[in-house]
């Protein structure tokens, strides 16, 4: 599957802002950031400077900055899942905001193309069917996850569905055993009080 990802957020300081994004195994994975300089031309303040955590679904680290401007990361995913980046300020007084540039690319987005032309020095046409290549294996990979989960929600569907049964019946056997008891009840008081 390609995936990009590229955004632009606000940040205030002393708080955390999380990205999640769903990665299969074996999936490249590359990501920038960078905080907006808010006077261009003068360096950037050191207030402004954050720290960043990618982890994966078990949360093992991937990438850790601490007390930066940027950054870059790249990893190969080791697990199916959601994986986050978490980006968060020092806490200052008064409250800043600040913009922060993030770049997420998974799958075939995340191969540099420019690099494996120049180094194979190979045709513009070869470049351009190894790339369709990546994509159809990416797209066919996906389709057998697809057809996995798909299995997985049916598996889970089904023993609801049986669970959701066997609740209903002992339900209605509750109900009719409740209904005879009052009626056994009804019957035996009225009896006492010679009314029938």
């Amino acid at each position: 599957m390609m995936v990009v990802q590229s955004l632009r957020f606000d940040l205030k300081s002393g708080s955390t802002k999380c990205i999640t994004e769903d990665i299969k195994n074996n999936a490249m994975t590359v990501g920038k950031y960078s905080v907006v300089n808010p006077n261009e031309g003068f360096p950037i303040p050191d207030t402004h400077k954050i720290t960043v955590k990618v982890t994966s679904p078990h949360g093992n680290n991937y990438h850790y900055g601490d007390n930066v401007y940027s950054g870059t990361f790249a990893f190969t995913a080791s697990e199916t899942g959601d994986y986050m980046a978490c980006f968060w300020a020092a806490d200052h007084k008064p409250v800043m905001t600040f913009s922060v540039d993030f770049d997420w690319k998974t799958g075939v987005a995340a191969k540099d193309w420019s690099n494996v032309a120049k180094k194979g020095q190979i045709e513009i046409m070869e470049l351009e069917l190894k790339k369709m290549y990546d994509i159809v294996t990416s797209v066919h990979d996906e389709m057998f996850y697809l057809r996995e989960r798909e299995e997985e929600m049916q598996r889970l569907n089904r023993a609801t569905n049986s669970k959701m049964a066997t609740f209903s019946f002992f339900s209605l056997l509750f109900c009719l055993s409740v209904a005879g008891l009052q009626l056994w009840h009804l019957k035996t008081f009225f009896e006492r009080k010679k009314l029938i």
